[in-house]
């Protein structure tokens, strides 16, 4: 069936063309822009002046998990405030009287001192059951004290070699597991059996298609964090039709283990991919997040008195080894998608991608901190800047658990997309959700202004570095043809004909009104030429 979007400014993954005519879909492709004929029997969607735009790619985001989420245990909506988390964990484990464990996450660091929540806090509202709750940058988990007991988790239990137990003064663990310490749990925590998996599976999809994303890469498919594989769940998805979206997996890189890990990949690829699935990337996840202290920083974190402390964070894989792998990766036809949000997990990144073959369209991810002397070696490798720029803008976790540590000099200097895009590097763009809200529109805003939508002129709200603010085309084109790019989906990503009718039609237009990027809505997303979503 043919469709006319007419009445529509187009954005064409490149640039805005205005108003050009309509747009005419058909078999799933786009068969002519700016033609204001109807082919005989087409459907006609009236965009009432808005905008049509390509279907947006999530370059780097963990649809399942949110999905499971969503139907569990579900914080990330609240206000960052303890009291409100505390109540709502009490009401829903009240409402749930059936459950063994309460799960779930998406609290915020910041709405506890020293962004250190307590077991005994969680004991208050919830005592007959345990309870473990990751937190929204899914790098710290929450326990109860019944949950650590279960665990065996007690003051003579050391941390692991890639995590930190929190403690009281005592030495008793005090409710807090960071990084590698949460796989302390994986023993006594249930996991989702294929049921639930499949039903997150099915809600990450439908909530993403609700904010217009068409395709994206799932930037973790393996166990980890007390998470199965997802491998299986995609392929049942793809071979069963319900995978609607197209989507690339990055296959998780276990980092206890060595370069003999490579053969288990190449036979997951093989087992995995199918239609619309392909496990073409794998996921190295280098360092950890500024927050918890565990990104890797080329000099020291500083104390609250802004001294020097012992610790630079953490390379999670050995970076003297780490070439050697991404080379054997690199010839294998794995596309290399890397974790690297500071400065030195970031150059132990680019050192590793040194030599690689450009046409794999390697990635590194997050980019808090990177070092002046690493910004241009994006573009001379060939390597993208996957950006999740709902990040870059002034909030208590920015102001309070990451500035003081890092001092003038690297706080003046965070998420520099605008360095990176001046110097010619390839900008594509996700949101890690859970980690952070998968609504591209609220990220492009940030990545615009610096500043999170309904944020500009209040009190300590200022836009964040605003120099390193990109051009709005910029910022749409890494959300749509960028990050269709670095899938591998060269005709997809674009309004143009021959292009897969991947397409979202919103309910403004915010290239006329920037201001407001944020306040866009979805009325209809698109896949070749077939509405999934309307609102």
């Amino acid at each position: 069936m043919s469709t006319v979007f007419r009445n529509a400014t187009v954005f064409d993954g490149h640039s805005y063309l205005g108003a050009v005519g309509d747009v005419v879909v058909s078999g799933g492709r786009v068969v002519a822009v700016g033609e204001d004929v109807a082919p005989a029997g087409a459907g006609v969607v009236d965009v009432g002046g808005a905008l049509l735009l390509p279907g947006f790619t999530d370059a780097h985001v963990h649809p399942i998990q949110g999905g499971l989420e969503r139907l569990a245990c579900d914080l990330s909506g609240l206000p960052v405030d303890a009291a409100a988390y505390l109540a709502h964990i009490r009401e829903y484990a009240a409402a749930h009287p059936q459950l063994d464990w309460i799960q779930g996450g998406g609290w915020a660091m910041a709405a506890f001192p020293g962004g250190l929540p307590t077991a005994a806090e969680l004991d208050a509202v919830v005592a007959d059951r345990p309870v473990a709750l990751v937190n929204r940058d899914h790098h710290g988990m929450w326990a109860n004290s019944r949950a650590l007991a279960l665990a065996g988790i007690t003051a003579a239990t050391p941390d692991p070699a890639h995590g930190r137990i929190e403690r009281d003064a005592d030495g008793t663990p005090s409710g807090m597991l960071h990084e590698g310490a949460m796989d302390l749990l994986s023993g006594v925590l249930p996991e989702a059996d294929d049921a639930q998996m499949y039903a997150g599976f099915l809600e990450g999809q439908r909530y993403l298609h609700s904010l217009g994303i068409t395709s994206w890469q799932d930037a973790i498919v393996g166990a980890y964090s007390g998470m199965r594989d997802a491998g299986p769940t995609y392929a049942r998805a793809a071979a069963s039709g319900d995978l609607t979206a197209t989507v690339v997996g990055a296959l998780w890189w276990e980092r206890d283990r060595g370069i003999e890990q490579v053969a288990d990949l190449v036979a997951k690829r093989g087992d995995f991919s199918r239609g619309r699935f392909a496990a073409t990337a794998v996921k190295i996840m280098q360092d950890g997040v500024a927050e918890n202290g565990t990104a890797a920083l080329v000099e020291p974190y500083l104390d609250r008195c802004g001294h020097a402390t012992g610790n630079s964070g953490i390379s999670f894989v050995d970076p003297a080894r780490l070439p050697s792998y991404v080379s054997r990766l690199d010839g294998e036809s794995f596309q290399v998608h890397f974790h690297g949000l500071g400065d030195r997990g970031v150059r132990e990144a680019l050192d590793a991608l040194e030599g690689t073959d450009p046409a794999r369209r390697h990635h590194v991810a997050h980019l808090q901190l990177v070092h002046p002397d690493d910004v241009a070696r994006f573009a001379r490798l060939g390597v993208a800047a996957n950006i999740q720029a709902l990040w870059a803008c002034n909030d208590d976790q920015m102001t309070e658990l990451t500035i003081p540590f890092l001092g003038p000099e690297r706080a003046g200097r965070q998420y520099p997309f605008g360095d990176l895009h001046a110097a010619g590097t390839r900008l594509v763009a996700g949101s890690d959700w859970p980690v952070s809200t998968p609504d591209p529109l609220a990220a492009i805003h940030t990545a615009v202004h610096r500043t999170s939508y309904g944020d500009t002129g209040v009190a300590g709200t200022e836009p964040f570095l605003p120099e390193q603010g990109l051009p709005i085309e910029v910022a749409f084109a890494a959300y749509t043809s960028g990050s269709a790019w670095v899938n591998h989906r060269d005709d997809a990503g674009t309004i143009a004909v021959g292009a897969v009718a991947d397409l979202v039609v919103l309910d403004a237009d915010p290239l006329v009104t920037p201001d407001e990027i944020g306040a866009a809505r979805v009325r209809s997303t698109w896949i070749d030429g077939e509405c999934v979503f309307e609102a």
